[in-house]
């Protein structure tokens, strides 16, 4: 490899993993002082098309308290037929069907290209697909009507054999059955009352299920056991897709009637607690999606987040801070029950909400990011926005299976010398103890496994790690510290698969510590300390405290890792693989993941929940939003987010993951007024304006949830979205003294610092004597 930054990619590429040190101190006390720790973004299902089938089980180590895989780390003993485990040493036999192994004939996991191989278990097989759709019908017609079309648009989408449920809620909640030739039949349960999974169970006759499907057994339910049961709620596509279609289209909007100045009763908390029950009772321990579509807040019963008088206002940030919240807290804790129960049996929950106002996503958040499912807010269900969002959840791939994964798991094996701290992701602990557990907890810790109920090619966990070796006693130099991520899913397909991906990377003792700086990855470490700054916010509920802890890290690692001369803030120097770092923590500071200005709850639960599931590219587009500029005088180029790149004779095209801006300058926008572009003499002008429209379009066509698309110009009230964003490198104050005006950019109205005093104060305190 000739530089790191390539080895990194390939490494990325290959086993979806980036590090934030790519070599590491041998001791502890080194390991801290590096200040962004030992650490990684995983993306388990990351498409790898050179993936050789393997369609045997692994062959794992045979100490009990082991059981890592065969990898290419391991040593092999081709002629004893035995191989070394590369995490505790144990010498293991290849079982029988491997006596054919020479070192010219070695099967795919120990080849060294393989580092990442997938297993599909030939044994263990699960039931079809289970999609249970949840619907709100307080909705008004326009809307209800546009979330049927999509509905019954997606039933054709879903595979034959899976199987479909409907529940449908407003003041009460109907679970509706699908196995009625020509009537609809439902159950109706009040709204406002808690229903225990037994007593769902008594009254749906459901009972049966559990004698014959015993809580402890493992594994789905087998599709043709008790079919009279299953198949009243849940019933395969291909039998009630016909009779489904005509249920949809029936749906009528809640018949209660509902006073001007009142809220309707809406029973979302006990709808979600039905789903989950339903499933429960029906289908442990096997890949379930519960689709939930909202149009408003719960207002009556378990997980309600506001009443229903329409003078009382729902929380807000400001509530919260002054704990002026009295439904939040117990909502909460229902929906992280919920959550907890649909995580256990590996069921996903995604929540795709359309409303003007917030419907209460603060409260339910732990819904999907405990499970791991897709959430999707909009203004209303008959935009494009939601229409091609909700299609993107079926995509599927070249083989024609869906781009998602059920029932997952990931546990996470270390060589001794190495602990486990935690993981932050779309996940929950499943309090799998072992000896490499450290007692530095950072995400979801204290465990070396988690549930990860939905998967889908980009879902991305932060796996965060301790070194474990006293600075006494420091790891000899040449050795190599190795992770293992075995992650266990239900593939689309049925088959239940198991995915390995094993890595190493060398450890460095106290005499070579200047190879560790050339090592680090600003990017993936920028993506790692925003996830620990959202988990503590998250968590604390103090965003001033993590802002200011966040400051305090940068310092600590630019003091580190920096070159200068003490209390001479001229002479600072970062290396190239250090220099963004600071910028990215400067935009991060300014993102809507720690500033609430002008955002509420809802949203700001719906920008981490996406923060903490996709991969490091796209992640650092939302925290470094990417512009580019589109001129005569060149080809189009990304350029500086910056006000300076704000100029009137070039459009600008911003990218900030969640919202797509093009941005006329204001001589562009006059000639568009004027007509230019519709002039033959004029076609390079079109061809300029056609250029930003094409790339958009094709950003648009690859994301989900689909962004925001935006088309604005010089003075249009929604530029607002690009100079909110862009470095307010010349504002009101100074502009006259840098010879503003003419092309010198565009200045902001804004008393937030710039990029350039931030640095300068940054340098500052680095090289401060007194820190």
């Amino acid at each position: 490899m000739s530089t790191y930054q390539e080895f990194i990619h390939q490494n990325e590429d290959r086993d979806g993993i980036r590090f934030s040190w790519n070599v590491w101190p041998s001791s502890r006390l080194e390991a801290t002082r590096m200040v962004v720790p030992v650490s990684c973004l995983y993306t388990p299902l990351k498409e790898r098309p050179d993936l050789p089938p393997i369609m045997y089980d692994p062959v794992v180590c045979s100490r009990g308290n082991c059981r890592a895989v065969l990898n290419p780390l391991c040593q092999v003993d081709f002629n004893g037929k035995a191989w070394i485990c590369n995490f505790c040493f144990q010498r293991n036999a290849f079982p029988p069907h491997y006596a054919g192994i020479t070192e010219q004939h070695q099967p795919a996991e120990i080849i060294p290209q393989f580092s990442t191989i997938e297993y599909t278990l030939q044994k263990q097989t699960t039931g079809p697909l289970i999609y249970l759709l949840v619907i709100d019908t307080c909705l008004d017609d326009e809307d209800l009507n546009a979330l049927k079309e999509s509905l019954q648009m997606s039933l054709s989408l879903l595979p034959p054999n899976a199987l479909i449920g409907l529940i449908t809620f407003g003041r009460m909640v109907n679970v509706h059955e699908l196995g009625c030739e020509g009537i609809s039949k439902s159950y109706v349960f009040r709204g406002n009352k808690e229903i225990s999974a037994k007593q769902l169970q008594e009254m749906l006759g459901l009972g049966g299920q559990r004698r014959q499907q015993p809580q402890q057994q493992r594994g789905p339910v087998s599709p043709n056991q008790p079919a009279e049961i299953q198949n009243r709620f849940l019933q395969p596509v291909h039998k009630c897709d016909m009779d489904l279609t005509d249920l949809l289209g029936e749906l009528q909007a809640d018949p209660w009637p509902v006073a001007a100045d009142k809220r309707p009763l809406r029973s979302s908390g006990t709808a979600l607690n039905i789903a989950v029950s339903l499933l429960e009772c029906c289908y442990p321990n096997t890949g379930a999606r519960i689709m939930a579509f909202l149009g408003g807040p719960c207002t009556q019963g378990p997980g309600m987040v506001i009443d229903y008088e329409l003078k009382n206002v729902i929380r807000s940030h400001h509530d919260i801070e002054t704990d002026n919240t009295p439904y939040m807290k117990k909502a909460t804790r229902y929906y992280e029950t919920l959550a907890q129960r649909a995580a256990n049996n590996g069921h996903t929950i995604d929540m795709f909400v359309c409303n003007l106002d917030q419907i209460g996503l603060q409260e339910m958040r732990s819904c999907v990011n405990n499970t791991g499912g897709y959430m999707f807010m909009g203004d209303a269900f008959d935009t494009a926005l939601f229409k091609q969002s909700f299609q993107r959840v079926f995509s599927k791939d070249s083989k024609d299976e869906f781009k998602a994964a059920y029932g997952a798991s990931i546990e996470v094996k270390t060589s001794k010398e190495l602990k486990v701290s935690g993981c932050i992701g779309n996940c929950t602990s499943l309090e799998k103890k072992g000896a490499n557990i450290s007692e530095t907890e950072i995400g979801i810790g204290n465990t070396t496994a988690w549930k990860v109920s939905g998967l889908d090619l980009n879902t991305t966990n932060a796996f965060f790690f301790e070194v474990a070796n006293s600075h006494t006693a420091p790891i000899p130099q040449g050795g190599r510290g190795c992770i293992q991520f075995i992650t266990q899913y239900q593939h689309s397909s049925g088959q239940r698969r198991v995915r390995v991906t094993t890595c190493a990377r060398n450890w460095v003792d106290s005499a070579n510590l200047h190879f560790i700086p050339a090592s680090f990855d600003q990017e993936a470490s920028a993506v790692l300390m925003a996830r620990v700054a959202v988990h503590r916010c998250d968590t604390d509920d103090n965003a001033q405290d993590v802002l200011r802890w966040l400051d305090r890290m940068l310092i600590r690692l630019v003091q580190k890792f920096g070159e200068y001369n003490k209390d001479d803030p001229n002479s600072f120097r970062l290396a190239e693989n250090l220099s963004l770092y600071p910028q990215f923590m400067f935009h991060l500071r300014r993102s809507q993941f720690l500033q609430y200005f002008n955002n509420s709850p809802d949203e700001t639960a719906f920008y981490r929940h996406t923060l903490n599931k996709e991969d490091v590219t796209n992640s650092l587009i939302m925290i470094q939003p990417i512009l580019y500029s589109y001129s005569f005088h060149g080809p189009p180029e990304p350029v500086l987010l910056d006000s300076s790149s704000i100029t009137p004779d070039t459009i600008l095209l911003l990218d900030t993951y969640f919202l797509v801006l093009i941005y006329d300058g204001e001589t562009i926008n006059a000639w568009k007024k004027q007509g230019y572009q519709d002039d033959p003499a004029h076609e390079n002008f079109r061809q300029l304006i056609q250029a930003p429209l094409d790339d958009a379009q094709e950003i648009l066509q690859s994301r989900f949830p689909v962004p925001r698309y935006v088309e604005t110009a010089y003075d249009g009230s929604q530029a607002r979205f690009l100079l909110s964003r862009v470095n307010p490198s010349q504002t009101h104050n100074n502009m006259y003294m840098m010879g503003g005006g003419g092309d010198a950019g565009s200045a902001i109205l804004t008393d937030d610092v710039s990029l350039q005093v931030f640095m300068d104060h940054l340098k500052k305190l680095a090289v401060s004597s007194a820190s």
